[in-house]
């Protein structure tokens, strides 16, 4: 594993399972949870993505990245699908018992994100960072409304995981030989860039941490009378996310809320209204042929679905700030650290010794620059 300075690496055992934290080198343990800020991380990725950032913040912040369950250092359990991300929530939440921290500011990336909105319906938490996030209503499958496709989730799931990246992934493939090698994914689908920085071999270290054992990633399917054949299993990474197992948009309901900092690229390749990881968006280019049309199986509106929930998130009392960054793709936090540090700050209320909670604006904020 490769730590950056003043970045350490433990092991924190749950009655859940044992999980792999990042810590910082002189963090008080004794830190409340006000002035903690709890990093999660996305699919085919590790807390090892979290450590720039994790250097980079207030020395009075005690900040933790968590390895979810079948990734990084964290045992490589199996996902039950059928609980949606609440293996993955309950795993932080036992995770954070052990550290003594009743409740925190969460972070939560991709899959991290929808995490986070699973955990904040459980668990009180005081404030929710959502970077590039999953729809509220999982991944696939569904209308602008969350209503779903069809009955089994057609196209939803582990099936529609790249076979070829499984495999290279198994390999420990670190080229970038192919289109579907770690390496090519985290340039093209990851970041708007060409490449991620100086930091793409931790990168790609990261994403080799990926279990692709029975449970992981991406999961099991299903056969489908359905385009394109099949559906989401019961187990696995990709079927925690389809949406008969996985729907957040009760987080309108919840009291007292935590005020939500959105953060997304205007170019993010993976969550979009039109994303290339979406099956029915690939059968309307084209590169799954035998598309049924936009009447039977259309793109789901992702972005659209996340605004639609916050806007009544924020009609309900809450408070929401959305930072859209022209140019930039699936990971804000690499492609402009120091834009999303200060959102970050921000968002937790943080003004220096001693940090406050207070809640960001209400507004929405547009930036093209730095």
């Amino acid at each position: 594993m490769t730590l950056f300075d003043g970045i350490r690496s433990h092991r924190v055992d749950t009655e859940r399972l044992s999980v792999n934290v990042l810590e910082r080198d002189g963090d008080d343990p004794a830190t409340p949870g006000e002035q903690t800020v709890v990093l999660l991380h996305g699919a085919v990725s590790s807390s090892l993505v979290w450590q720039e950032l994790m250097q980079d913040l207030p020395v009075d912040l005690r900040v933790i990245a968590v390895d979810l369950r079948g990734f990084g250092g964290t045992e490589h359990a199996p996902v039950d699908a059928t609980r949606g991300v609440r293996d993955f929530s309950d795993d932080v939440h036992a995770t954070l018992e052990e550290l003594g921290l009743p409740t925190s500011h969460l972070v939560g990336w991709g899959l991290g994100g929808a995490v986070a909105l699973q955990y904040a319906l459980d668990h009180p938490v005081l404030s929710l960072t959502l970077e590039s996030p999953i729809s509220p209503y999982g991944f696939g499958g569904t209308r602008r409304d969350g209503s779903r496709l069809t009955d089994d989730d057609a196209g939803v799931g582990g099936g529609a995981g790249d076979a070829e990246l499984v495999r290279r992934l198994i390999d420990g493939d670190t080229t970038d030989e192919a289109p579907s090698s770690p390496r090519s994914i985290l340039r093209t689908a990851y970041v708007a860039d060409a490449e991620p920085g100086p930091g793409e071999d931790v990168w790609v270290e990261a994403m080799l941490t990926t279990s692709t054992a029975t449970g992981g990633y991406p999961g099991d399917s299903t056969p489908s009378e359905n385009w394109p054949g099949f559906a989401a299993g019961t187990v696995g990474v990709l079927n925690a996310l389809a949406p008969r197992y996985f729907d957040v948009s009760g987080i309108v309901d919840i009291s007292p809320k935590p005020p939500i900092l959105w953060v997304r690229g205007s170019e993010d390749a993976v969550v979009s209204d039109a994303s290339f990881q979406d099956v029915n968006h690939l059968g309307a280019l084209g590169v799954i042929p035998g598309w049924p049309g936009a009447d039977v199986a259309p793109a789901q509106p992702m972005v659209s679905q996340t605004r639609d929930v916050l806007d009544a998130y924020r009609a309900a009392g809450g408070q929401v700030v959305e930072l859209v960054l022209d140019g930039i793709g699936h990971t804000p936090h690499i492609e402009r650290p120091a834009r999303f540090r200060r959102a970050l700050l921000s968002a937790i209320g943080y003004i220096g010794t001693p940090a406050s909670p207070a809640p960001p604006t209400e507004a929405i904020i547009i930036s093209s620059s730095d």
